[in-house]
């Protein structure tokens, strides 16, 4: 007795002049148009950082070609976020101390 699942037929060739064909080549390769992903976001409570969030709908209308610049550009934001917060503030005059 033999378990092996046969082989799957091969496909038959497609005609691209045929519109009742569901694989036509010409359609195979054109990219999709921009598709919400529909991924919310929370507000954190910091403003800065809830503006940089924010920007990452403005990638739902963009081809995906687009969204690198979009996602890079947040990037960088929260980079310089992150970075504010480790600086040292300035000692203001009640500040000092002898």
């Amino acid at each position: 007795m033999n378990d092996a699942t046969p082989a799957p037929e091969p496909l038959a060739p497609t005609d691209p002049a045929d519109p009742k064909d569901p694989v036509r080549p010409q359609d195979a390769h054109e990219p999709a148009g921009a598709a919400p992903l529909g991924i919310g976001t929370r507000p954190t409570g910091h403003p800065g950082v809830d503006a940089h969030l924010a920007r990452l709908a403005e990638a739902d209308d963009l081809p995906a070609d687009g969204h690198p610049r979009v996602y890079e550009d947040v990037h960088r934001g929260l980079r310089a976020e992150l970075t504010s917060l480790d600086a040292q503030p300035t000692p203001r005059s009640h500040d000092h101390r002898s």
